[in-house]
């Protein structure tokens, strides 16, 4: 598996399993073990995703080594402050059932960032986590928070897809040597992705899937990737982007699909602030 060496010496798998929206306790812990199996070596959750006990489990049955592999989890809106960073990631540990996690990610721009932001930089420094990032950052708040802390964020999980490209964060997060990492690159099948003519035609010229390459367009550009499945032919199929490359015209003729804005919802959005902010998940 292809790594990126983060800016502290940390080396991550650049492709990553994603856990998100899989909720049903025996089927995550599936999916985990299958992924595993399959090849991935990098499974990301989250406090928020309310599986972390079955992902553990997952990791546990698979047999492999923990040091083979890298292990992400997410600090929820309401424990982003000092103390809540403390005692949630506490409690995330025993839930994943681990020792130590390979990443630990704000995983929302909200509530008390820097005070969270300097536990996590003391649990980093108690060798409870290897590596430390943010999640859902402004490229401004991200290098906000680099600039007035003693650690820089080494990752920053952002939603990059064809449809929104991010070309311009992503070139500024490197430049402040931070590895942006993808998440929903398949813009969770909205306008129909999967059947996309642009996406279709390269993907048929490979003899490979449209979500093949959207993986390998991220991988070609140093972007760790997530992405989710709960079928193992789908999750074998999503490791295999090794044995080819895209031309420079394949990469004009997918910059062409970019439309500059998220899919999903906006972090500026004050609603969906407020609305985060009312989520208690008592994680």
């Amino acid at each position: 598996m292809k790594t990126i060496n983060l800016n502290n010496g940390v080396a991550v798998p650049i492709l990553g399993f994603g856990t998100y929206q899989i909720t049903d306790p025996k089927e995550a812990e599936q999916a985990v073990f299958d992924a595993i199996e399959a090849g991935y070596r990098h499974i990301d959750t989250a406090q928020s995703y309310l599986n972390e006990e079955a992902v553990g489990r997952g990791i546990a049955r698979s047999g492999i080594a923990r040091d083979e592999l890298f292990i992400t989890t997410k600090i929820w809106v309401e424990n982003v402050s000092y103390e809540g960073v403390k005692t949630s990631f506490q409690r995330s540990l025993e839930r994943l059932d681990l020792e130590y996690i390979d990443l630990l990610l704000l995983h929302q721009p909200y509530n008390d960032v820097y005070g969270a932001w300097r536990a996590i930089e003391e649990l980093q420094a108690e060798g409870k986590i290897r590596a430390i990032g943010v999640s859902n950052f402004a490229v401004d708040r991200a290098i906000d928070l680099a600039e007035f802390n003693k650690i820089i964020p080494q990752i920053n999980q952002i939603e990059i897809s064809p449809f929104n490209q991010q070309t311009k964060n992503i070139e500024a997060l490197k430049a402040e040597g931070i590895i942006p990492e993808a998440w929903a690159p398949f813009a969770e099948g909205k306008k129909d992705i999967f059947n996309n003519e642009t996406l279709t035609s390269i993907a048929k010229k490979y003899h490979k899937s449209v979500a093949q390459v959207i993986i390998r367009w991220l991988v070609e550009q140093e972007i760790v990737v997530l992405s989710k499945t709960v079928k193992k032919d789908r999750m074998l199929e999503n490791l295999a982007v090794f044995d080819f490359s895209l031309t420079d015209s394949d990469k004009q003729a997918i910059a062409e699909l970019n439309e500059g804005e998220s899919q999903f919802f906006s972090h500026a959005d004050p609603e969906m602030i407020k609305w985060m902010a009312s989520r208690k998940l008592n994680v």
